[in-house]
């Protein structure tokens, strides 16, 4: 777990949340996938069971929301000669008709980055190659997308656009009541970009209690404590427990930098139905490294189809806080790390891969 001092702490932190509780029950809904590492690594998801708190996960793994279709969209680009830059994560993601894993050994270029700049390195170095980065990720990593694309890279590099935002997301999970949610814990990494008030609405709007937190163990718990006071005490803010990084007002030049490059665009999230401007499109001065103009011919047969998971799993149910990873059906059977059906027990901000890492099952 974390050290003897922590832990002494931890109890104390979660025995008044016990007594605030007094026998009931509390849900509440993070949207990180860092938290939900945090949580089941320091056994935290059981120590809050303990005290009458459940906190389910969101959509708050990058890899987990990209849809089927924009899995078949890089494999379309791999397939037809285009060398793709992406992070590690997203090789064994499997679409429809494969994985870039699958694509790499039947030919295709796909090489693994750890970031943009990586992919226009590589850019610059073939010429007489297109390369496509995959961008995924929600406004942390948008940013550097959008700083790259300002600074002119070369004419054979392009993106696709896969980044999305979060308070959408969350409006729209308030909005469909299909999970009953006392507050949020909003996301320490995404709220030092956006700092404090572009979540600020869905206290207004819906009531909810809300805290920005950390990562370390204490830092979670102390954020979901202030929810239980805040739901305790009848009342409902927009509190920051991650004052030591993350300012009211964000990063402005990142937001600036953002809303230059790019547009609010309608877009399908894994598990979910289209989330009104909760994607990020390239602005038409950025057409030319726009790999879905860019490459409209290749992406046009996919124009209209419908593409599933994998029959049984339950990787959107997960996202949207409805399951826990080892209620699918498939959970450790015939899906898991090395074999994997859907992208949540892929990537390593993925609940099932986490579930899975830890040993985390239902007894």
């Amino acid at each position: 777990m974390f050290s003897l001092q922590d832990k002494k702490m931890a109890e104390k932190i979660a025995a008044r949340m016990k007594a605030l509780i007094d026998g009931k029950q509390y849900s509440f809904m993070h949207v990180c996938g860092t938290h939900q590492d945090t949580l089941v690594r320091h056994g935290l998801d059981e120590m809050l069971r303990n005290a009458g708190v459940r906190v389910r996960q969101g959509p708050g793994c990058p890899v987990c929301v990209t849809t089927p279709k924009e899995i078949e969209e890089t494999l379309a680009l791999a397939r037809s000669g285009k060398t793709i830059t992406v992070f590690g994560d997203m090789l064994k993601v499997p679409g429809t008709t494969g994985s870039l894993e699958k694509a790499r050994t039947e030919g295709a270029d796909v090489r693994v980055v750890y970031g943009i700049e990586d992919a226009v390195a590589i850019a610059r170095k073939m010429e007489d190659r297109e390369v496509v980065f995959i961008g995924i990720g929600f406004e942390t990593t948008a940013p550097t997308t959008a700083t790259v694309l300002r600074s002119s890279p070369p004419p054979n590099f392009s993106v696709l656009s896969c980044h999305r935002t979060v308070p959408n997301a969350l409006r729209f999970i308030l909005e469909s009541g299909e999970v009953k949610l006392h507050g949020l814990v909003e996301p320490g990494h995404v709220s030092v970009i956006l700092g404090m008030e572009p979540y600020r609405f869905l206290t207004e709007e819906y009531g909810v209690p809300q805290v920005i937190t950390g990562f370390e163990p204490l830092d979670l718990l102390m954020g979901i404590y202030m929810l239980v006071k805040q739901v305790s005490d009848g009342e409902a803010r927009l509190e920051n427990e991650y004052t030591r990084v993350v300012r009211p007002e964000g990063n402005p030049r990142a937001i600036h930098l953002m809303e230059e490059v790019f547009r609010p665009t309608n877009v399908a999230w894994r598990g979910f139905p289209v989330i009104p401007e909760s994607g990020l499109g390239l602005r038409e001065e950025y057409a030319a490294w726009d790999a879905r103009k860019k490459f409209a011919d290749v992406l046009k047969p996919l124009e209209g189809q419908e593409f599933k998971e994998h029959p049984g799993c339950k990787c959107g149910d997960v996202l949207r806080g409805v399951m826990e990873p080892d209620e699918c059906p498939l959970f450790g059977k015939g899906c898991s790390p090395t074999s994997p059906l859907g992208p949540c027990m892929v990537s390593f901000e993925g609940g099932c891969a986490i579930a899975y890492k830890y040993g985390k099952k239902r007894q």
